[in-house]
């Protein structure tokens, strides 16, 4: 009697542990059964809640631990080597999750650094894929569209950038129909801005020598605090205008120094961009005799010049390093806007000294030299808040200009700061700007103006 009582004993505990292991084996899948340990995989709160992983995979990673979609998550050769499930829940990246081999090696899947940043992997439809990325850092959100058909006579654009005016259409308005008018001169150009801003506007496609950034006659600067200021230089200087982690912007000087002066007379006569490798030049020929209707202007790439056509778009353009340069006239001659994406955009004219202000100012300049120098206008984009530079510092958070007010020429001192020892030198006493190791070739950008 005894020994049968211990036979169906035996036989209870054989059941027993049949039963777990069929429960053990029904937790898994066909494929992977290391994959749930009773601790991290099929415990109901990591694995199996789909709150946390479920979540992850949508339809199918939602059902992990039935013993059904397990394998996809790993091909049932490296899930169950997941460690020890501390790290299980931090699977999130969308990268390396089902290939089989980065997802349960212990290295990628757990270290709670690399698989834990869930950009790709939460939103139960796009398991495998990441986040969107990121714009370019060269990227202008506000010109980020598509040219549509034009609409009785006026433009349009679908917006594309990630902002509350994405997928918007703007229209140009009544006033200015077209982005790029054939007669710039006398036409306000259509403005499509797909920025937060979410509007089209009119604007004069020239310098405005009254406006924020402005850099006009001998020479004198509207800063970006409003405040109007004069700074002289020093005829054949050059000076740093603007000196940023990420660009640098250089002005070269011509003057004259009258009789009985103890100062020159300067003009900006030439600009030089220069970020990432690149050198962007823009200067005004020298002219004896000044015609409105002959091009004076001279735009150089790394060194060699270029030419910017006067037909069609009328316009230069480049990329390079996810950045995209374009040069466009806007005037049959003389006018052009420069746009380097995600740093800057410039209105430059070319001009003479004209007879009547020689006159007016006692300038008394050669006959045989009109002095043409550039009006600029600049607007930027992602200026740090410890820019540098002539006009570069007035955009500082809590700058306060030094200048004297009410008199007739505030005068902003500074050369010792921002001067440097060609047009294409970052160095100066306060210039940030620093080229990288790989810098284009500076044949061609020797000469100076």
């Amino acid at each position: 009697m005894a020994g049968r009582k211990w036979s169906i004993l035996v036989a209870f505990f054989i059941f027993l542990i049949v039963l777990e292991a069929a429960i053990v084996h029904g937790q898994g899948n066909t494929k992977g059964n290391y994959s749930a340990n009773g601790k991290d995989q099929g415990n109901g709160k990591d694995q199996g809640n789909g709150k946390d992983i479920g979540n992850q995979g949508g339809k199918d990673q939602g059902n992990q631990g039935n013993g059904k979609d397990q394998g996809n998550q790993g091909n049932g050769k490296d899930q169950g080597n997941q460690d020890n499930g501390k790290d299980q829940d931090y699977q999130g990246n969308g990268k390396g999750i089902g290939n089989g081999k980065d997802n349960g090696n212990g290295k990628d899947q757990g270290n709670g650094k690399n698989n834990g940043n869930g950009k790709g992997q939460g939103n139960g439809k796009d398991k495998g894929k990441e986040k969107e990325k990121k714009p370019y850092h060269g990227y202008d959100e506000s010109s980020d569209y598509e040219e549509l058909t034009p609409q009785s006579g006026y433009e349009r654009g679908l917006c594309r950038a990630n902002s509350s005016c994405h997928f918007k259409t703007l229209r140009c308005p009544n006033e200015c129909p077209e982005r790029k008018p054939k007669k710039n001169k006398k036409q306000k150009a259509c403005f499509l801005d797909c920025s937060s801003k979410c509007e089209s506007t009119c604007k004069v496609r020239k310098a405005n020598c009254d406006g924020y950034g402005s850099l006009c006659y001998d020479p004198r600067f509207v800063g970006g605090d409003g405040v109007i200021f004069y700074f002289h230089g020093a005829k054949g200087g050059n000076f740093a205008i603007v000196s940023d982690d990420e660009f640098q912007i250089n002005a070269h000087f011509i003057g004259t120094r009258p009789q009985g002066r103890t100062r020159d007379y300067t003009w900006v006569q030439a600009l030089a961009v220069m970020f990432d490798t690149h050198t962007l030049d823009i200067a005004a020929k020298r002219v004896s005799q000044w015609d409105d209707n002959v091009d004076s202007l001279l735009v150089k790439w790394n060194g060699k010049a270029i030419n910017i056509p006067s037909d069609g778009d009328a316009e230069w353009r480049v990329n390079v390093d996810d950045r995209e340069v374009v040069v466009e006239r806007t005037d049959d001659a003389n006018s052009v806007r420069v746009t380097v994406s995600g740093l800057l955009e410039m209105d430059i004219r070319v001009r003479p000294i004209g007879e009547k202000e020689n006159k007016a100012h006692n300038y008394q300049l050669p006959a045989d030299d009109s002095f043409a120098h550039l009006e600029t206008q600049f607007r930027f984009k992602n200026l740090s808040d410890s820019v540098e530079g002539v006009l570069g510092q007035t955009y500082r958070p809590g700058y306060v200009s030094p200048v004297k007010r009410g008199v007739a020429m505030p005068m902003m001192g500074g050369e010792d700061k921002y001067h440097t020892m060609s047009l294409y030198s970052t160095s100066c006493n306060l210039c940030k700007f620093k080229r990288p190791s790989a810098v284009a070739s500076s044949k061609g950008l020797i000469a100076q103006y």
